[in-house]
């Protein structure tokens, strides 16, 4: 898919010219695909790793900070590079990462629901580090966007911990849906899109409300029909996004920055891997495991175009810094799969061992 973007889209032969609309549509995608994590997802063991989410989410956007400001110190950056870049480098993206965990059947397993967990809390950070870019950028911000923002933030925890309860969801019409597939389809994108709308509108992600409703439908009776029903649409649009990645990377641009763009691409990967594994490290996690969901966290999200587009703006860099660092987070998505599969092949042995059940016997050697 990302191949294809980029020989499709309009740096390459350009037989697809709108990237407006492709982008639109890959987004769409990550909002699916979200939905069904939330179908997947075990509530209990998610909220069993608060402390991964909260407290290591912190330290790792509090650390790339960190990196990009000791980076900063030597080119004489201004604040706002730092944070912007630190911000950016910080997120990881939910799409390539839970699209690996479910290809490779361990969305249930530690590693994937602290990566989960991570990857939620980095949704619900993005509302802060926008509202921190505005603040530099000299915007002003509106009183009532920031109260709906903190009503929407607490009102979505509040929904999770009432689900987290066990409590059973009553979803309208329950009698029909077991036998109308139409209605199957449209009261699930309902769901999917309606929430996603509402928490877009409160100034949070809309990942994050379709997230919660996948939650909504898991929680409900014979719910069964949302993956037979939807599997196309999280198929097409799962596929868009990718190729919607594709479509930003220019190669003329790769090529005549070839060596500064590998340069960063190891650094951010390499750094990111090592700062996520000594956080995770530091709250209990085994060494090896750690470094395998370091792995999954290492490239940086599609939520960093975003601010990137915030940071070129309110001119906190240049074009080029601008494109500099988008062709960066497309490549850091594009290679991530490589990583993360080079280091599961090495740390698999203890991975293993690791998420066995107490009594069980090792796996073979291989």
């Amino acid at each position: 898919y990302l191949i294809a973007g980029v020989l499709l889209g309009p740096h390459g032969f350009a037989v697809i010219e709108d990237e407006e609309s492709t982008q639109r549509l890959g987004a769409v995608g990550v909002v699916i695909l979200l939905f069904f994590v939330g179908t997947e997802v075990s509530l209990p063991k998610l909220a069993k790793r608060w402390r991964v989410a909260l407290i290591g989410t912190l330290l790792q956007v509090c650390g790339s900070v960190a990196f990009v400001a000791i980076l900063g110190a030597f080119l004489e950056w201004p604040l706002s590079r730092i944070l912007l870049l630190g911000f950016v480098i910080s997120l990881s993206s939910t799409a390539v990462v839970i699209r690996l965990l479910q290809g490779w059947g361990e969305l249930e397993s530690p590693v994937g629901q602290d990566v989960v967990a991570v990857l939620l809390a980095q949704d619900l950070a993005i509302v802060p580090m926008l509202l921190t870019l505005q603040v530099l950028g000299g915007q002003e911000i509106e009183p009532g966007a920031l109260a709906l923002q903190i009503v929407g933030g607490i009102a979505f925890l509040g929904c999770l911990g009432w689900l987290m309860t066990g409590r059973e969801v009553r979803l309208p019409l329950a009698r029909s849906l077991r036998e109308d597939h139409e209605l199957q389809v449209f009261t699930a994108l309902i769901l999917c899109f309606g929430l996603a709308l509402l928490t877009g509108f409160l100034g949070l992600s809309t990942a994050l409300g379709a997230f919660l409703a996948g939650v909504i439908v898991a929680s409900a009776r014979e719910t069964h029909w949302v993956t037979q029903r939807l599997e196309s649409f999280r198929v097409v649009f799962v596929a868009l996004f990718f190729f919607s990645v594709g479509t930003l990377i220019d190669l003329a641009f790769v090529r005549e920055n070839a060596v500064v763009l590998a340069l960063l691409l190891l650094g951010i990967v390499v750094t990111n891997t090592l700062l996520n594994a000594g956080i995770l490290r530091g709250l209990g996690v085994p060494w090896r495991t750690s470094l395998y969901a370091g792995a999954f966290l290492s490239q940086i999200g599609e939520f960093s175009f975003v601010l990137a587009a915030v940071g070129l703006q309110a001119g906190f860099v240049s074009i080029y810094g601008y494109q500099t660092t988008v062709a960066t987070i497309a490549l850091t998505l594009v290679t991530s799969p490589i990583w993360i599969a080079l280091t599961k092949r090495i740390v698999k042995p203890e991975l293993d061992s690791a998420q066995a059940p107490p009594g069980a016997e090792p796996p073979p050697a291989s």
